[in-house]
């Protein structure tokens, strides 16, 4: 067996390390999907499924979106929320269009702006056509009532804070009266505002995005975070009412990698 010298194993190693970075960074953490589950209802309650699905950032149809569409349509959730972010520009829509056709069109879909689509000058009332082609609403400072397993459902979509409008009192005018109160706004800051202006609604949980947890994030720590973030980062909140959850969510934007941020989906029993 021939000796390896030290200078040689060090270098070998650092490559390699290095190609494991890259590896993890460009591929895994990108494309292979970790799908969160959580059970949030309560005793003698009906469950309702809902999958949330944020910041797509879609460019191009891959064969992980293939995988996710398979896997929504294997759970049968109740609802399916897109909370913002899913196209950067307006030549996008047609491949957000074919991702969406890949999911059951019987699946109940509610979507809610980002920040890029507004700073890719994204054609609104185009995307809510492409939208409704789907099955799925676009909220803008708007609310819904539904009826699912004998339980009233309020679905409230707050306008982007960063890009947009946001305006909570204006998503919630009208509000009916109901069991469940479920708000989505793509900008985790934004709970705060809902925190500070909500008195008397009891909200079960915001569901947010636009981190990306980071996307790159070392031992924990992202040294960047957009705009629009506050003090949030990923995952529950729940320090205070309504508790939220920030999906780390599937696309990149900026930098075509994640590192310490792997893309996810979210399953939960409310």
């Amino acid at each position: 067996m021939r000796k390896v010298s030290r200078r040689k194993f060090i270098k070998g190693s650092i490559l390699t390390t290095i190609g494991l970075v890259l590896l993890d960074s460009l591929w895994f953490e990108k494309y292979v999907i970790d799908w969160k589950y959580f059970v949030l209802s309560k005793q003698n309650r009906k469950k309702i499924k809902i999958i949330q699905l944020t910041d797509l950032h879609i460019d191009k149809l891959r064969s992980f979106h293939h995988s996710i569409a398979t896997t929504i349509n294997e759970k049968k959730p109740d609802l399916l929320f897109i909370t913002g972010d899913a196209v950067d520009s307006n030549d996008k829509i047609i491949v957000l269009n074919e991702f969406l056709q890949l999911i059951d069109k019987s699946i109940q879909k509610y979507a809610i702006t980002g920040n890029w689509e507004y700073w890719g000058n994204v054609n609104l009332d185009e995307l809510k056509e492409v939208y409704q082609h789907n099955n799925c609403e676009l909220l803008i400072n708007e609310n819904r009532t539904i009826s699912i397993e004998d339980r009233t459902v309020s679905i409230i979509g707050v306008d982007d804070l960063v890009g947009g409008n946001a305006d909570f009192k204006k998503s919630t005018e009208n509000l009916t009266a109901c069991e469940t109160n479920i708000v989505l706004a793509h900008c985790p800051a934004y709970r705060d505002v809902i925190t500070d202006q909500n008195n008397s609604l009891n909200i079960d949980i915001v569901l947010s995005g636009h981190t990306h947890g980071g996307q790159i994030a070392i031992l924990g720590f992202a040294p960047f975070k957009p705009q629009g973030s506050g003090k949030y980062l990923k995952g529950w909140y729940t320090e205070k009412e309504p508790k939220m959850y920030i999906s780390k969510g599937i696309g990149t934007s900026v930098l075509p990698f994640r590192f310490g941020a792997r893309a996810e989906m979210v399953e939960m029993d409310l």
